[in-house]
């Protein structure tokens, strides 16, 4: 007995043993900054990451959009956290990633099982004889030693599956409160262009009455009745259209939220929405620790890294233990526990002949390695990619707002005036067409420049990894 205890002792020293290498991080090339903003010698500059350290990334607080002070937004946005389906099904599916890891590190462990048996015949052990009576009763162990870490490395490969479904599950509610606040601040458009062109449908109404009138008074020819017919029904085709449009945006946010389509009360206006983000402070080796779908594919990355490991211990003998423990009795009345059966022992089994096949797994999970780096290399690229775009949108956009806002304050004031003129006698009405017309497209134009800004701030948000930002734009710290 004590031999086959130091023998068991030095099967398990031995199983330290790891097939494959360990996941020691990805080299990837990040610039020094980003191209809109800081100093272009700095942003020629590049830095070689490795990874590894950036897989750390904490808890990042996603409340970030209650910078925007809009009590619907936050209800709307807490709300679909709560009841959205995809999401809720991918907490399900996190959940259940959590129940394969607890699976998988239970095959290091041994497993027992117990048995029990009763037989009666003229043949028992081999011989023929009287009618006799067997009843046996016992439990059995049976233990795989990962001598060459062929379990550790699939236990290893569910933990990072784990840990990459809960980054994917923040990754799937970083996009879902970007699309609630995108299609909420659509909605916001939607009401106040549905509000310009009610406005204009009333003006333009109440003109196209005094041309009536100068008509059958014949001040005025048909022409003018007839365009101011045509522009006023232009703004009256105009008023359903925006009515559809913000009804189906409304439909849009209860089915992100999880509820059956409601009409929800308005909010704040876009105008009052609007807050100054620094979008220079973040840097890109920031975005690598911030963003969870770069941590995701990092961590599917060292998934597929033990997987290897796996399909090259499984080309190795495998080394187990067994052992039974029981009873026997001719008689089911009269257990006797003074001579129990035992027994113990090990076992070696190894692939001779297996045509390559074995091998090839391993060039198979290998191909699949590198498929996931590439993968994974893609992701960064793609996310460096997005905030540039963003920054160079936010940008312009706030040039395109400047513009906009000299553009309707001048059509406005130039509506008044042609209006003003006309009445005088002194310019045709043509001219108070074409005033309307650039009023009515100024308006329309500066609500949809203020919404595109809005989306624009939450696609930056949504960028860099969510987090919510102070008043001057830098990141919050706990």
């Amino acid at each position: 007995m004590k031999t086959i205890f130091q023998v068991l002792l030095l099967v398990l020293l031995l199983g330290a043993c790891k097939a494959g290498k360990n996941y020691t991080g990805v080299d990837v090339v990040v610039p020094g900054a980003f191209q809109a903003s800081g100093d272009p010698t700095e942003q020629a500059e590049a830095d070689s990451v490795n990874t590894l350290d950036l897989a750390k990334a904490g808890d990042a607080n996603l409340e970030w959009w209650s910078y925007f002070d809009d009590p619907l937004l936050d209800t709307l946005i807490r709300s679909a956290l709560r009841y959205n389906r995809n999401v809720n099904i991918a907490a399900e599916r996190l959940l259940q990633n959590r129940y394969a890891l607890r699976l998988q590190n239970a095959e290091l462990l041994p497993k027992i099982g117990a048995q029990a048996s009763a037989e009666r015949g003229n043949f028992l052990f081999n011989q023929i004889g009287q009618v006799n009576e067997l009843f046996i009763a016992g439990a059995g162990l049976n233990w795989e030693i990962d001598f060459w870490g062929r379990l550790r490395n699939l236990s290893d490969a569910a933990r990072y599956n784990l840990l990459a479904s809960e980054h994917g599950l923040k990754s799937m509610q970083l996009s879902l409160i970007s699309d609630v606040a995108a299609i909420y601040f659509n909605w916001l458009q939607a009401l106040e262009e549905l509000e310009i062109a009610e406005r204009n449908l009333a003006l333009r109404d109440s003109m196209h009455r005094i041309i009536v009138a100068r008509f059958d008074e014949g001040i005025i020819q048909q022409t003018d009745v007839d365009q101011s017919n045509i522009l006023k029904n232009i703004a009256a085709g105009a008023v359903p259209r925006f009515q559809r449009k913000s009804v189906q945006l409304e439909n849009a946010l209860n089915f992100l939220i999880g509820r059956n389509p409601t009409r929800l009360p308005k909010g704040r206006s876009l105008p009052e929405l609007v807050v100054d983000v620094d979008t220079d402070r973040f840097s890109p080796v920031e975005l690598l620790e911030n963003r969870p779908d770069i941590l995701e594919a990092e961590y599917q990355l060292m998934g597929q890294y033990a997987r290897v490991g796996a399909a090259k211990a499984s080309r190795l003998p495998t080394i187990s233990l067994n052992a039974t423990l029981g009873i026997i009795t001719d008689d089911f009345r009269n257990w006797d526990l003074s001579n129990p059966l035992w027994n113990i022992g090990g076992q070696l089994m190894g692939p001779l002949f297996f045509w390559g096949q074995l091998r090839r797994r391993v060039d198979i999970e290998q191909s699949s390695a590198f498929q996931q780096l590439f993968a994974y290399e893609n992701t960064v690229l793609n996310a460096l990619r997005e905030v540039e775009d963003v920054k160079v949108e936010i940008s312009t956009l706030n040039q395109e707002i400047i513009a906009a806002q000299e553009r309707k304050k001048s059509a406005l004031n130039a509506q008044y005036l042609s209006g003003e003129r006309y009445t005088q006698g002194v310019t045709s009405y043509l001219e108070v067409l074409e005033s309307q017309r650039q009023a009515f497209d100024a308006e329309l134009a500066l609500v949809q420049l203020r919404q595109s800004l809005l989306s624009a701030h939450i696609r930056y948000y949504k960028v860099v990894g969510g987090g919510p930002l102070s008043e001057n734009g830098s990141k919050q710290t706990n």
